[in-house]
């Protein structure tokens, strides 16, 4: 098992190398048992503890707070790592990733030292903010009132990624006080809180994205988040998360079309050699998925670059635009991709045993998570025009992203 990497010396972000030898061996081990996963549906909760003891939660965190300082660019090479070996977790662990960045962006605090610390120790944070029906946007029907001097939230929350593997929730609601919307954190098992797994969706099924429904649950007044002003980098953020597992997906794909193409002995009376490996018409169709993981790849980490440039307080929306040019163009190379690899085989690539169709399942899923078209509206609003993407939050956006709009 690997464990936590000695101390480094404050300040100094590892290099790429050191981040390999620490993570890629917890890789290799939960991308074992990936199709028997996905066939049992079963939770990789013995697979996220890995990652935690590996420190994998912890990556941006600062050294001397117990984490590996690692850069933005570095942990979105990481989360591509991961999502070729298991999609579920970047995403199952992007609630995290994102609290730590909101931490990073104004470290100065008490609170901030604190939680940071926490993520140091392992300490996971999870997403409960979206809501299932009818809602106008920016507004939650979760709400946070005031009863014999106690902070209660009550509602229910559906996608709430990640909320079986955290220890704490990240929460949207609406402040019945002020009528405004806030973010609060409570622990995952308080009383009052009620986790399920009854996500059904197609594809990324091992997320944990089900509903959460929280009775009576006391929330530390201490806990209750502050305005902030990060909202296009946090968005872009999150964006990332995800585009980074669509390309780990399209990784995992070539490299198992080509495995397949390797093993595979039977041939057609019309193919156009006795080995399908050596039949130009597949290995043009193996070049191609192959070629599209690699696209995807450098285009994620071009924009996780660019964000990173731009910073979490940079006005200019130059990061945040590159992330979405990214999500205009990475879906549909890796959607096309895992639908191509099938050309290579007949009925047998459609087997279960071989779990090629998750793939597509899993980025498919993916991919409607921040629709296309809006993204492409606002890159070409903004190439004409210069118009800065507006925020507006709406029930599915987590509480740290939701004010301070532009």
């Amino acid at each position: 098992m690997t464990t936590q990497a000695e101390p480094r010396a404050p300040g100094r972000s590892p290099t790429d190398e050191e981040l390999a030898e620490r993570f890629r061996p917890v890789f290799d081990r939960i991308a074992e048992h990936a199709v028997e996963r996905e066939s049992q549906r079963r939770l990789p909760h013995e697979e996220i503890g890995w990652l935690r003891a590996a420190g994998f939660g912890a990556v941006r965190v600062p050294v001397e707070l117990g984490g590996s300082g690692a850069t933005l660019t570095q942990l979105v090479a990481l989360l591509i790592d991961l999502g070729a070996a298991e999609s579920n977790l970047p995403q199952a662990l992007r609630a995290q990733f994102g609290f730590v960045e909101g931490l990073l962006a104004d470290p100065g605090t008490e609170r901030s030292q604190r939680w940071l610390a926490a993520a140091g120790r392992g300490v996971l944070v999870g997403n409960a903010t979206s809501e299932r029906g009818a809602n106008v946007r920016g507004i939650a029907s979760t709400t946070l009132s005031e009863r014999d001097g106690r902070l209660l939230l009550n509602g229910t929350k559906y996608y709430t990624t990640g909320s079986l593997f955290a220890d704490h929730l990240s929460v949207a609601a609406q402040d019945a006080r002020t009528g405004r919307r806030v973010g609060v954190l409570v622990p995952a098992d308080a009383p009052g809180v009620e986790r399920r797994d009854d996500f059904t969706g197609i594809g990324q099924r091992l997320t944990a994205s089900g509903t959460t429904v929280f009775t009576d649950v006391e929330v530390d007044p201490a806990e209750l988040g502050a305005a902030g002003t990060l909202a296009g980098y946090r968005a872009g953020f999150a964006q990332l998360v995800l585009l980074a597992a669509l390309a780990g997906i399209a990784r995992r794909a070539a490299d198992d079309v080509a495995d397949y193409v390797r093993r595979r002995t039977r041939t057609w009376g019309h193919g156009n050699a006795d080995l399908v490996r050596a039949d130009p018409l597949v290995q043009q169709v193996v070049g191609r998925v192959d070629s599209a993981a690699h696209a995807a790849r450098a285009t994620v980490l071009a924009a996780a670059a660019a964000l990173e440039r731009s910073g979490p307080h940079d006005r200019d929306p130059t990061g945040e635009i590159d992330v979405y040019r990214a999500q205009v163009t990475v879906p549909d190379l890796v959607l096309r991709a895992t639908s191509e690899l099938f050309e290579v085989g007949g009925a047998s690539s459609v087997d279960e045993d071989r779990g090629l169709d998750r793939h597509w399942r899993n980025a498919r899923t993916i991919a409607v998570h921040n629709p296309v078209i809006y993204k492409q509206r606002i890159v070409g609003e903004y190439l004409l025009d210069g118009t800065a993407p507006e925020f507006t939050p709406s029930v599915g956006i987590a509480p740290a992203l939701v004010e301070g709009q532009r």
